[in-house]
């Protein structure tokens, strides 16, 4: 069984930084990234990176976010810099096999305070 497992989210102060990491089992993934939700919203892209290290961010993150992968360790990592108020939510870790079939983190809480 496919299994995800997220880590480090947590409480932060505005202007610090966070930094997620999401280690997946099992399986190589074409495509891996994280997610975002905050209250009351919808599931959004933060960013995605491609096993041949292709990037995709969300505007609201480009710049402040690096996303980077360790394809041995099956490992993504969101470096989360000048974290802001609006960052917070709960983060989720993706994955999409080669064959198409996608997988989600249980999520982190990432809260920032003002």
């Amino acid at each position: 069984q496919v299994q995800l497992v997220e880590s480090g989210g947590g409480l932060v102060q505005a202007g610090g930084s966070l930094r997620l990491s999401c280690t997946a089992s099992r399986t190589i993934f074409s495509v891996m990234g994280w997610y975002r939700q905050a209250p009351g919203t919808q599931r959004e892209l933060a960013a995605t990176i491609t096993i041949g290290k292709t990037t995709n961010y969300a505007d609201s993150v480009k710049g402040s976010f690096p996303i980077s992968r360790d394809n041995a360790k099956n490992t993504v990592y969101l470096q989360m810099n000048n974290l802001k108020p609006e960052d917070t939510g709960v983060y989720y870790c993706y994955a999409r096999t080669i064959s198409q079939i996608d997988y989600w983190g249980q999520g982190t809480q990432v809260t920032v305070s003002s």
